[in-house]
């Protein structure tokens, strides 16, 4: 059974620029999700999926592989990840090249180790599912949440939620935005994987941070710093 893992960086962020290999601690932000990937020992090969030159010549300095240059119409700010890998398994598998798991990891994910990644996947070859990922839970209920309406006068989506107590409203849980591993049918296949043909791999508030902006991006160098110095303390 071969694995593969696929780093999505295309060159044309636009809220950070050239996000994908800015600096992060001394090191291009992707270099930690290649290293990570490489380390667990768990896939095949490692390669990314860019249209920018000088993000291809960074990941192959780490230990990537670049088989192919991603097209421009995938490149945009449109394209979702699910077209991305789609495109990737259909352009190796004309290569000759053919995997049975495949794995997505973000280029901004630096928190997330090959330790998890080495857990994630046993949970998934476990399990009987399409698709497992990264998920964090909420920590404020979701039922009690409000809008702002034009007039910023404050709305509650549904009030009747306002007087329960919390240990009484359902957990509710969204995308750690980290990796997603899947049968290559599966990618092929479904074009939404937050269905019930999918599991949660669960992980704590400290090891999720959605990089999107400059202020995510120094929270993420302070999360990192602050886990592994506790790591050494250890």
């Amino acid at each position: 059974m071969k694995n593969i893992c696929i780093i999505p960086a295309r060159g044309g962020s636009k809220r950070i620029p050239r996000k994908n290999i800015i600096d992060f601690l001394g090191k291009p932000l992707i270099a930690y999700s290649i290293e990570s990937a490489l380390n667990s020992c768990i896939f095949d090969d490692v390669i990314i999926s860019s249209d920018d030159d000088e993000i291809i010549e960074v990941a192959l300095k780490y230990g990537a592989k670049a088989p192919f240059v991603r097209k421009k119409e995938l490149s945009d700010d449109y394209a979702s990840s699910t077209a991305v890998i789609q495109d990737a398994i259909i352009t190796l598998e004309k290569q000759g090249k053919f995997y049975e798991n495949v794995c997505c990891l973000y280029a901004t994910a630096p928190l997330i180790d090959e330790f998890i990644l080495q857990k994630a996947f046993e949970q998934f070859s476990q399990d009987e599912c399409k698709f497992l990922f990264s998920a964090c839970e909420f920590e404020y209920p979701i039922q009690r949440g409000f809008y702002l309406d034009e007039q910023n006068k404050v709305c509650m989506f549904d009030e009747s939620n306002y007087n329960k107590r919390s240990q009484d409203l359902t957990k509710a849980y969204h995308d750690g935005g980290a990796f997603y591993f899947g049968k290559k049918e599966a990618w092929l296949e479904e074009d939404f994987m937050f269905k019930p043909h999918s599991k949660a791999f669960l992980l704590p508030r400290n090891k999720i941070c959605d990089i999107d902006t400059f202020e995510d991006l120094e929270f993420a160098k302070m999360l990192y710093q602050l886990q592994h110095i506790n790591i050494k303390i250890k």
